[in-house]
């Protein structure tokens, strides 16, 4: 089974008609993260049919208002739809005050647990983990303090090669979760079956490294090297290169270049800034370096194979 990747926001800030800024949902190993929250986040999950009650996860990249400023709006509707499960909600130290005081002044208090985890780190690290999933901070380079975020799967349960488990009569379903976890079979002659010849290798596990905002930063690679799919910005063309170094921003090629040289199996751009009536020139921009690219587009659902 593939992660899938819903685009509900791809823009930056600039306000226009028709596009909105940057919000995504990354499904995987029956999570819904939700990761950035622009203005109109909740809209958005509403036309694009993504269940509220399935977010129980926010990751925010950084504090300037097109990443975060629908989470108070989104916090509130689901008072309003009667929450009771907890939210967790990770991002830059200062992200509890500011919501909270939105809450307060407002009174809108939550009739569910609110739980921030701040991040305050300079380097990479573990924010988030189960049985399934593992989720990493990826510190980028912006104007203000600012995280990526590594989402990554856990290597899987073995699966069964029924037909050679049904040549042996004294397996039963009951020994299978053994067999899953790795186990070898003695049957009762003593004979040790491997378990390498009653089952295969688990499906290899897919990664995702959302990359928001930040100017060409070469230090990420490591983090991200090999990843199923990267997002990253690129809020400019290449002509525009003096611009997005003064605002800590990347172009379409930079961004292909860090896909190029982490060995990404796939890139996907965003965050294109409202100058650029056309998505297209950053294909053919990023494609100069690095082939396997795909622009973001709202209400757009990508399958991370």
């Amino acid at each position: 089974m593939s992660l899938k990747l819903t685009i509900l926001g791809c823009h930056s800030a600039s306000p226009r008609v028709n596009s909105h800024p940057t919000a995504q949902v990354l499904q995987i190993k029956n999570h819904s993260f939700l990761i950035d929250c622009g203005e109109g986040t909740q809209v958005q999950l509403r036309k694009y049919g993504v269940k509220f009650s399935k977010i129980k996860h926010i990751f925010i990249s950084h504090l300037h208002g097109d990443h975060f400023f629908g989470l108070v709006g989104l916090i509130s509707s689901f008072r309003l739809l009667n929450r009771e499960s907890e939210l967790h909600i990770y991002g830059p130290k200062g992200i509890k005050e500011i919501i909270t005081l939105q809450l307060k002044l407002s009174n809108s208090w939550t009739n569910y647990p609110l739980l921030f985890h701040e991040l305050t780190s300079k380097k990479s690290e573990l924010i988030f983990e189960d049985l399934k999933v593992e989720v990493h901070t990826i510190p980028l380079n912006h104007r203000v303090y600012t995280n990526g975020f590594l989402f990554k799967e856990k290597l899987g349960e073995r699966k069964l090669n029924l037909n050679a488990i049904n040549q042996h009569q004294e397996i039963k379903i009951c020994d299978y979760q053994n067999l899953k976890n790795g186990k070898d079979y003695i049957l009762e002659n003593g004979t040790t079956l491997e378990n390498k010849t009653l089952t295969t290798n688990p499906p290899t596990p897919k990664s995702y490294a959302f990359c928001s905002d930040t100017s060409y930063f070469e230090e990420i690679i490591p983090l991200i090297k090999n990843v199923s799919c990267l997002y990253h910005e690129a809020t400019f063309l290449k002509d525009k290169e003096t611009l997005a170094e003064s605002t800590k921003h990347a172009t379409a090629l930079q961004a292909a270049t860090i896909a190029k040289k982490a060995n990404v199996k796939q890139l996907i751009l965003g965050h294109f800034s409202s100058r650029y009536k056309s998505k297209e020139p950053f294909k053919t921009e990023a494609q100069e370096v690095f082939k396997n690219v795909l622009l973001a587009k709202e209400g757009e659902t990508y399958d991370i194979l």
